[in-house]
């Protein structure tokens, strides 16, 4: 094995990897705010810092326990669409919102850590999927969201 094979993860190793450091940079974007600035609509739009983690939170329940695990939005207790769930609710706090982050994050981990990227999912209602899509459209989805709070945190600081 050459020093170069060494450099190079498997692509399922990369595609976790670079997940879980949106899923953290999602996060990290809320560090050191009040809940006011957290919640501070700086667009037209629902969105909001604490949105964001909120969507991408319901975000990955849809991918991971619907269209992986085959459990239906209405059973997981979830809104129906994309804009539904950036809405913040009265008791939504950065914890609460953070804490249920977090638990999605370990179901989804739960949820894919025996398939092979190449397994074919059929949960989701546009039809079936293989785990490597669900995977790149989560990346997508949460790397899209990290460049969104990062315009987001650097307006509130600027304030």
């Amino acid at each position: 094995m050459g020093s170069f094979d060494v450099l190079l993860d498997d692509e399922r190793t990369q595609l976790d990897a670079f997940i879980e450091e949106y899923r953290g940079a999602l996060e990290a974007a809320l560090g050191g705010l009040s809940e006011e600035q957290a919640r501070r609509r700086l667009v037209p739009s629902a969105t909001t810092l604490l949105g964001l983690l909120k969507h991408v939170t319901w975000m990955q329940r849809v991918w991971f326990e619907e269209c992986i695990g085959r459990t239906p939005r209405r059973e997981l207790g979830l809104v129906g669409s994309p804009e539904e769930s950036f809405r913040l609710a009265d008791d939504d706090t950065v914890a609460s919102v953070t804490a249920a982050h977090r638990e999605a994050c370990a179901t989804a981990r739960a949820a894919v850590s025996e398939l092979p990227l190449d397994a074919v999912v059929t949960g989701h209602r546009t039809g079936p999927r293989t785990v490597r899509w669900v995977y790149l459209q989560v990346l997508r989805e949460l790397a899209q969201h990290c460049g969104h709070a990062d315009i987001l945190r650097e307006q509130i600081l600027a304030g």
